[in-house]
């Protein structure tokens, strides 16, 4: 994803999956504590129902929509952590599985690092 966005701008947009069905709006952005980069976002799938959190790298930011690059039944069976707190690893951990990406060594949590920093939001 195109990292010169301010995630800010991402809430509220519309998303869509890989064949451009709807999955909702983009509820709130998370990012990665050490590098500041938008990490997740987390997509209202409709109006009495869950925030599905997504991947925002390999998903593209095209024409003021979030693509993401999956099929909707995939991201709506996304695990429910709930909105506005930080992302633990093992929850992080959880999305990449269950995303299929992968998590090269580097990127496996540490115990002083902390993921899924909402943005705008100061602790």
């Amino acid at each position: 994803m195109q990292t010169d966005i301010d995630p800010r701008s991402l809430i509220g947009r519309k998303a869509f999956d890989r064949q451009g069905a709807k999955i909702g709006t983009v509820d709130e952005v998370y990012l990665d504590d050490a590098t500041g980069v938008p990490e997740w976002a987390a997509v209202r799938t409709g109006l009495f129902t869950r925030d599905a959190f997504v991947p925002l790298e390999p998903s593209e930011f095209v024409d003021g929509t979030l693509v993401i690059p999956f099929e909707r039944a995939l991201i709506k069976d996304a695990p429910d952590f709930g909105v506005g707190r930080h992302l633990s690893p093992e929850q992080e951990l959880q999305l990449y599985r269950h995303y299929g990406l992968d998590v090269s060594s580097s990127d496996v949590p540490g115990p002083d690092r902390d993921f899924g920093k909402l943005a705008g939001h100061e602790e």
